[in-house]
């Protein structure tokens, strides 16, 4: 006998369209799930990634649990085929599937292209509040390499969390990218760049949002500056003399492998685990007041699924019930 169908949501992308996301709330829950981290009240295997046809292709599991005021469990399942894209269809795919914790029933599925994005894009506001709150900066320069999605929504999270800041953006994509669709206040606010150098060397905070398929940054960024290296594999070991000390990871068991920058400073660089910090280090120590004022800052999220389920139910909660 088939089981009872107990799924209360199942949430389309076209079910975000009139969303209209407070940032503060979304940097919030990514704190408060770092908190969640830091006490250990959370459950998160070492995620497969599942293999077959091409090399490049693969899928990810992400399953996870996460407690507190949360008290959720679930399972991220993310597709990513990089070729489709010459075809016209988007290059990633998702569901997040959230779990009753008391009883394992199954509350809600969703298609998660805009939970993924917020939940990237939030993870970085985390560390730019506090960055800019521990450099005492009234002014900030912002790259942007990478201006799909996720790069657009960074630039959007960081106009609505950086009040009484001036901003200003510098956006370089290979392929071209346009203001079509920002507020007007943030277009005012943002040039093009016609090499990803521009974006980079004189930016206070680098952001690389982009699918390269070769690591190309091998130059000095500026001098205390924050790296949120959120895609993971842009920057050559050239690097590594300069962001050494400043290193912070989400979770060193995830992020070291995969070919990801990390992975390449680890077996290139000698660079440990014991050498990094963590997330936990900057929302519940003082890590961005102890560095000190010159030190360059990459951080490098891989992507926790406690931080999916946080923000599932976050905006399941907020919009859908």
């Amino acid at each position: 006998m088939m089981g009872e169908n107990v799924v209360k949501e199942y949430i389309k992308d076209k079910d975000f369209e009139s969303v209209e996301l407070d940032w503060d709330e979304a940097v919030h829950t990514i704190e408060e799930a770092v908190c969640c981290m830091e006490s250990g009240d959370f459950v998160q295997p070492l995620k497969p990634y599942l293999r077959f046809g091409s090399d490049e292709n693969r899928i990810i599991a992400m399953p996870a649990y996460i407690g507190k005021e949360f008290d959720m469990a679930g399972i991220k399942w993310i597709a990513s085929f990089p070729g489709n894209r010459r075809s016209g269809n988007a290059r990633a795919s998702s569901v997040l599937v959230l779990n009753d914790a008391g009883t394992g029933k199954p509350l809600a599925i969703m298609n998660t292209a805009y939970p993924s994005i917020i939940r990237t894009a939030a993870v970085s506001g985390v560390l730019i509040k506090r960055y800019v709150k521990s450099r005492k900066k009234s002014k900030v320069r912002i790259g942007v390499i990478g201006f799909g999605p996720i790069g657009r929504h960074h630039v959007l999270m960081c106009d609505s969390i950086l009040r009484g800041v001036d901003a200003e953006y510098c956006v370089y994509d290979v392929e071209g990218a346009e203001k079509d669709g920002l507020p007007g206040r943030v277009q005012d606010k943002m040039r093009f760049a016609d090499k990803w150098e521009d974006a980079y060397e004189s930016c206070d905070i680098a952001i690389t949002c982009t699918t390269a398929r070769e690591r190309y940054i091998d130059k000095k960024p500026l001098d205390g500056s924050l790296l949120l290296n959120v895609s993971l594999r842009d920057y050559k070991k050239d690097v590594f003399e300069y962001v050494k000390g400043g290193i912070v990871v989400d979770q060193w068991e995830e992020v070291c492998r995969e070919n990801t920058d990390i992975e390449q400073f680890y077996l290139s660089c000698g660079l440990k685990k014991e050498d990094t910090r963590s997330v936990i280090d900057v929302v519940c120590g003082d890590l961005m007041d102890k560095l000190a004022k010159g030190q360059t800052i990459m951080f490098n999220p891989m992507g926790m699924a406690v931080f999916d389920i946080a923000i599932g139910k976050y905006l399941l909660h907020r919009f859908f019930s």
